[in-house]
């Protein structure tokens, strides 16, 4: 979207002129030269050469030394650009040859963010324009068509969800002027229509709301004896939709398996939520009842976190959808308690293979590369620009995700104890403050409740919006000085249903009453439903009593920051909506928030039959475990995390990557307050191969990641909270359903088992894509569990990369032949049968390797996960400037088999480096512990990886013998990070299929 400055709705539209921008001839030209790698990552032929122009159409009355001063002091760079004032810039292309010009601008309405921080930054030096856009023009320097040339620019620079592609270079732009919409009192004929009516107008309007449902408010209206209006219908929607009301975890399930049948009135209270309460540890503040998850963290210093998904968006636009991801989940933070202040975020992301040919994406559907890289480039920008560190995640891989990817996006804040609970009073002000409304985001929480097609990207692309982390960074600031002064009772975020559920979610206990037209808008024409529901970004929405409000609007005007009272808490508990003198809502509290009916749902889960493969012992496993490093799933993500900013803000501990060569750690250690040695510890669990076989085992072994992970480096197990977030197809369903009750039921016996409670949580059902023969892609079964731990004193912290040549190498935790689900068994195209299984003596292991730690015996430590013994001990290598040899033969555990021992992924084990001096006493105590724990090797100065295994008659064999280089490459090349590798086409552009 332009940007428009308020004072240009009343001034006669002024001149536009344009300033044209490009980097000197004879410059490198970075953006040419990543567009070139792209475009001719789709195919386009004989790109010799891309230089890119950067358009800004400037509405105001202006002579040329006031725009060229715009152009040389705000817009352009003075020592790398060149610029033109209303005038074409020649663009010198490669030996004279011919050159296509194809332009790329954002579509009317879609938010511009670079325009409005234009307009502001051109105001500060004092040349006032109206209204701003920004466009990029590439010169490519090609044989190909401009036909062909535009074709490539849609599939590989543009998506036509949010933006236009045109040929050429156009020379003026014409500000749309949208009417004003007339405000009237839409009422919807509702009470006297059948049952097929009622599904064609859920479906019509876009509520996603079953017949049941519609049906409960039929009723509702016919008992008050009038017909409901949009805005009412909109705001019913919204409140009880999937992504709102979690009205499949949160309601009655009857299950039937193996075990007999059982019923749950409310499956998510009666197992996640029963083991905390059950665990009660005092040190959780705050759980299941506000935007995050709050623990004790430091005396009266509280932490909170929050993990959400941004899936659907993300399949749409991964841009816009990953970065208002990770700014809706840093929002939530700020609207926790009275508010706090981030201090970390975490991303976990799932695709389909990256390597997947065009042909074989479905139409509709980005290919993963373009997904991957667009998704991290939205992360990376809103995080970066926000100024939180980015230091925890994961990414995985799998055919599945090809139609639905699965976005997570985390946000970790501090808070003192007394801003903790929160409660809006009758009386206090509604206020609004940060970004204006508009368009963009409407019916993203209906959006999100149902399955994607190929129809999605056009029919759906109204859900999906645009983030300005520059607008969120000042509401942060404006937010932490209001707390601090005491301004506010209450405040929350406009999530999804904006407006809708910020109000209606406040005001529950007390009632509301909201003028619409007090709403800032980013453009007039907006009808009333819409700005009511619209989820435009960076919006946050506080009560403040009366008192308070001449004060917090002051403070919002002095950070630049847009605030209006909506309206204010009533004590009726109605939810009233005007405009002006407009009444457009009117509804109860309670039928709004209880009169969800609430069906009974059938599960069932029939275990799959699978088996294990035949496997053949071999001589040697060097190529497996190169293959394995060479995996997208295991290799380095180096090129993503090093996108992202993780040194903000002065307190990583524990980064990314660990040791001289950069090898991964098992986790993230931050130091959040300056001059406290008291650490946060972040991990994460997750395996959707494990939920395939076994969603229960899943559940358990993602929460035995998420600790082990968190352990490796330090932190205490009687100090971890958790959180769950379930990603799954459509649950209508039994067996799909089924598979989420064994989950949820894992989860709930992981709690008990290691006594560690689940602190928050969000599910994110429908995960489908239908292709337009009909076939369904579900997504795995996924369960993300991430995890917050403390630690006393971040020196220390363990990582994983080996720190002393002829130091002991002891393996924790016994191997079992359990390569069911594992990326050994992926290298050979098998899922397998045998599970990893949590055993009931995992929390002793925990508790001792952390003692272990903490009395300063262990030098390194790795969990082991994907890829098992054999990839952990490579990673621990290829960190370092040391080898290592392990003695097979001497693995604690029944098996025999040199494969399982190499390759299996039991869960709750790690490999641990001692000094010589503590081996025996490390082994005893582990020993005392009942926990089993091995020798199994040293650290060498040698700089391979040495791993010797049993003939048949018991003599050595060397099974892997690998140079740490050769296993440096793999792990690092695992990724394509190039352009013409991660750049590919939208499928529906060219007619692919699956």
């Amino acid at each position: 979207m332009a940007s428009r400055s308020p004072a240009a709705r009343r001034r006669r539209p002024a001149a536009v002129h344009r300033i044209e921008i490009a980097v000197r001839p004879g410059e490198m030209d970075p953006a040419g030269h990543e567009a070139a790698l792209a475009l001719a990552g789709v195919g386009l032929p004989d790109v010799k050469d891309v230089r890119v122009l950067r358009s800004w159409f400037l509405q105001g009355a202006h002579d040329a030394g006031t725009l060229e001063r715009a152009a040389r002091g705000v817009l352009a760079n003075p020592v790398l650009d060149v610029f033109a004032v209303d005038a074409t810039l020649d663009v010198p292309v490669v030996g004279g040859a011919r050159s296509v010009e194809v332009t790329i601008a954002r579509r009317p309405g879609v938010t511009q963010p670079e325009a409005e921080s234009a307009r502001v930054a051109l105001h500060a030096v004092g040349v006032e324009v109206s209204e701003v856009h920004a466009s990029r023009t590439f010169v490519v320097t090609t044989s190909a068509s401009q036909a062909q040339v535009v074709a490539a620019a849609r599939r590989a620079l543009g998506n036509d969800v949010i933006e236009d592609v045109v040929a050429g270079r156009p020379t003026t732009h014409t500000f749309p002027t949208p009417k004003r919409a007339p405000v009237r009192r839409r009422t919807i004929k509702l009470r006297r229509i059948d049952d097929a009516a009622l599904e064609k107008l859920s479906t019509d309007m876009g509520l996603s709301l079953s017949l049941e449902e519609m049906q409960t408010i039929q009723e509702h209206f016919r008992a008050l004896r009038r017909e409901p209006t949009d805005v009412e219908l909109e705001t019913l929607a919204q409140t009880w939709s999937e992504h709102c009301k979690h009205k499949t975890l949160a309601g009655p399930v009857r299950m039937r398996d193996g075990e007999g049948e059982r019923v749950y009135r409310n499956l998510l209270k009666e197992t996640i939520f029963d083991a905390t309460r059950r665990l009660d540890k005092a040190w959780c503040w705050s759980v299941f009842k506000d935007n995050a998850g709050v623990i004790e963290f430091d005396g009266d210093v509280g932490a909170c976190m929050k993990v959400e998904t941004h899936n659907h968006p993300s399949a749409i636009e991964p841009y816009g959808g990953a970065g208002t991801g990770i700014g809706g989940v840093i929002r939530d933070i700020l609207g926790t308690g009275l508010g706090a202040r981030p201090v970390a975020n975490t991303d976990v992301f799932c695709f389909g293979d990256p390597r997947t040919a065009d042909d074989d994406v479905p139409r509709g559907c980005l290919h993963p590369a373009r997904l991957l890289k667009g998704v991290v480039a939205g992360v990376r920008d809103y995080g970066n620009r926000m100024g939180i560190p980015t230091v925890n995640g994961a990414i995985c891989f799998d055919p599945d995700y090809v139609g639905n990817p699965v976005v997570y996006a985390g946000c970790v804040g501090l808070l003192p104890k007394a801003y903790v609970e929160k409660a809006a009073r009758p009386g206090d002000a509604i206020v609004a403050f940060g970004g204006r409304t508009g368009r963009d985001g409407i019916h993203g929480a209906t959006f999100s409740s149902v399955e994607l097609t190929s129809e999605s990207e056009t029919v759906s692309s109204g859900a999906v919006q645009i983030g300005d982390p520059i607008t969120e960074k000042k509401v942060l600031d404006v937010l932490l000085q209001g707390r601090d002064a005491g301004w506010f009772t209450a405040v929350t975020d406009c999530g999804a249903g904006g407006f809708s559920s910020a109000v209606g979610e406040m005001g529950e206990a007390t009632g509301a009453e909201v003028d619409l037209a007090a709403a800032p808008l980013k453009y007039p024409g907006l009808l009333p439903y819409e700005i009511w529901i619209s989820e435009a970004q960076e919006r946050m929405v506080a009560a403040v009593p009366p008192k308070h409000v001449d004060a917090f609007l002051a403070l919002c005007a002095s950070e630049d920051v847009e605030a209006v009272v909506l309206g204010h808490f009533r004590d009726d508990r109605r939810l009233v909506v005007r405009h002006g003198t407009t009444k457009l809502a009117d509804l109860e509290m309670e039928f709004l928030h209880d009169g969800l009916p609430r069906p009974e749902r059938a599960a069932s889960y029939v275990p799959p039959v699978t088996r294990e493969p035949r496997r053949r012992p071999k001589k040697r496993y060097d190529k497996d475990v190169l293959q394995l490093l060479g995996m997208p799933q295991i290799g380095s993500k180096e090129w993503v995390v090093r996108q992202y900013d993780h040194e903000v803000q002065a307190g990583a501990v524990v980064r990314a990557f660990t040791g001289p060569h950069h090898g991964p750690a098992d986790a993230a250690v931050i130091a959040p307050v300056l001059g406290s040695r008291k650490g946060l510890v972040l991990a994460n669990g997750i395996n959707p191969a494990y939920g395939r076989l076994d969603p229960y085992q899943m559940a358990l072994l993602a929460v035995d990641e998420a600790l082990r992970n968190a352990v490796a480096v330090g932190a205490d197990p009687k100090r971890i909270a958790v959180l769950d977030n379930f990603t799954w197809g459509r649950c209508s369903r039994p067996e799909t359903l089924g598979a989420l009750v064994r989950a949820a039921e894992g989860c709930r016996d992981a709690a008990m088992l290691y006594r560690t409670p689940f602190i928050s949580g969000k599910d994110s059902l429908n995960n489908e894509f239908r292709t337009d023969d009909g076939r369904l892609i579900v997504v795995p079964p996924t369960l993300l569990v991430s995890a917050i731990g403390v630690i006393g004193d971040v020196r220390r912290t363990t990582t994983s990369d080996l720190k002393r040549a002829g130091d002991v190498l002891l393996l924790v935790g016994a191997t079992h032949d359990e390569l069911g689900g594992s990326h050994w068994y992926r290298l050979r195209d098998e899922l397998g049968q045998n599970v990893p299984t949590v055993r009931p003596g995992a929390p002793r292991t925990l508790a001792t390797v952390a003692r272990l730690i903490r009395q300063g015996y262990v030098r390194a430590a790795h969990d082991l996960a994907e890829g098992g013994l054999a990839v952990a001990a490579a990673e621990m290598v290829l960190a370092s400037d040391f080898g290592a040899t392990i003695d097979l033969a001497k693995v604690p555990g029944p098996s025999k088999d040199d494969d399982v021992r190499l390759f299996s992924e039991s869960a709750t084990r790690f490999l641990l480096e001692v000094s010589p001096a503590h081996a025996s006493e490390a082994l005893a105590a582990l020993k005392r512990a009942g926990v089993a724990a091995a020798r199994v090797g040293k650290v060498t100065k040698a700089t391979s990886l040495v791993m010797t295994g049993r003939e048949g008659d018991g003599s050595p064999a060397t099974r892997i013998e690998l140079d740490a280089e050769k296993l440096r490459l793999a792990w690092r090349e695992a990724l394509p990070t190039d352009d013409a590798k991660q750049t590919s086409g939208r499928a529906a552009r060219r007619g692919g299929k699956r």
